[in-house]
């Protein structure tokens, strides 16, 4: 049979239809970044990547461990990387599970826990690449928006938690980004945070912390984890993307360990393990204060930037836009007039040279139309200046 003849659409399972495309890799897809101004991915500066430093450490771990670095490993995870790991973040080494990226962590948390059906409670907005997998298992996905005052905010999240039970269905998880949350910038308080753990605890339900951005902050208090109010009530998982470099695809889970149990057995029919050579590289430049030093260079460049783009947005921007503070992380969340469509207006920024994420995409309930994520971490200065001038004029045509 020519293979031309044959319908690929009849041997596709079920779960094919519950994927959607990420718009932003799209962007990435059609548009070379650094020919435009891209305020779109979360990507890392390249600056921050301390290349003599990681070129220093492979040749230590060649010397080190020779072939073995270059072998299969442990699903767990090889013991030098999870022993640092526990001792950075203070828990017992049998919690950690190393995880290909903090991107599959959230979907082997998904996939253990998650059937057709199951409610995942989650923000919104919330991070675009959690409600992809989400929706890969068929997850049906509850967005709760964020109220100011503490007792709204307890009110919606019991108002949707007593719909779950009166529709017959049960909450698996709770996702939540407590810091510096992806898209909006914005961080959980202490109270909202325990709070929440409380409602978990009540309802019998799991949190999934995904914090890739906690280490990241450039001013404001040091706000506890939710792993650390409730240790055996939350999944914590974080990441060496935004700390390090997102090349080597490494990231955590800790957890329980009759959780993280059935996350090994999964990742066993997944990836078998983790880039070992990576973990290895990770394990040295972690344990040796390179990535402590290099953290503080980040942070000090991501500020500026931060610092920067918000200047900015106060001198350009035309008048009934608002905007988020982030106190860390790497964006911060625009909002435009009620009535503004940021993915229409989208093509118009990116014929001009300016490219974003519309809002709507990372709202459960596609709403946020009028909202859009800006990054401020990839592009250098002069390109941030240049444009911000641009979407700002940009904008002030539009809505004029």
């Amino acid at each position: 049979m020519p293979m031309d003849s044959i319908n690929y659409n009849g041997l596709f399972s079920e779960d094919v239809g519950s994927f959607f495309r990420s718009p932003v890799r799209e962007i990435f897809k059609k548009v070379d970044l650094n020919s435009i101004y891209s305020f779109a991915g979360g990507y890392p500066s390249v600056e921050t990547f301390p290349l003599e430093e990681i070129e220093a450490t492979m040749s230590e771990v060649i010397a080190k461990y020779g072939g073995k670095a270059f072998q299969y490993g442990a699903t767990q995870g090889v013991p030098e990387l999870r022993e640092a790991v526990a001792k950075r973040y203070g828990v017992p080494v049998e919690r950690v599970q190393i995880t290909s990226s903090s991107q599959q962590g959230i979907d082997v948390c998904t996939r253990v826990l998650v059937n057709p059906g199951d409610v995942v409670l989650t923000s919104n907005p919330s991070y675009l690449g959690a409600l992809q997998s989400f929706c890969s298992y068929r997850a049906d996905i509850r967005g709760v928006g964020h109220e100011e005052d503490i007792d709204a905010f307890r009110k919606a999240y019991e108002a949707e938690i007593a719909k779950v039970k009166a529709e017959g269905k049960r909450i698996k998880f709770l996702y939540m980004i407590p810091d510096f949350q992806n898209p909006s910038g914005e961080s959980l308080t202490l109270e909202e945070r325990r709070m929440l753990v409380e409602l978990a605890q009540e309802h019998a339900f799991l949190i999934v912390e995904d914090s890739p951005y906690r280490e990241l902050r450039y001013e404001g208090e040091h706000i506890p984890a939710m792993y650390s109010l409730a240790p055996d009530t939350v999944i914590h998982l974080g990441s060496f993307s935004k700390i390090f470099a997102p090349g080597f695809r490494l990231g955590w889970a800790i957890a329980h360990p009759d959780i993280l149990d059935k996350i090994y057995v999964c990742k066993q029919s997944l990836d078998l393990c983790p880039p070992i050579f990576d973990q290895y590289v990770a394990a040295e430049f972690l344990e040796s204060g390179r990535l402590d030093a290099n953290l503080k260079k980040s942070i000090s460049l991501y500020r500026t930037k931060r610092d920067l783009l918000l200047s900015l947005l106060e001198e350009h921007m035309p008048e009934g836009v608002r905007w988020t503070h982030p106190e860390g992380g790497l964006f911060l969340f625009l909002t435009m007039p009620e009535g503004f469509d940021a993915v229409k207006f989208y093509d118009t920024a990116l014929d001009a040279g300016v490219a974003y994420v519309a809002g709507e995409f990372f709202h459960p309930d596609r709403s946020g139309k009028n909202t859009m994520r800006m990054n401020f971490s990839f592009m250098s200065p002069e390109r941030i200046t240049e444009g911000v001038k641009l979407l700002a004029k940009l904008l002030e045509n539009q809505m004029s």
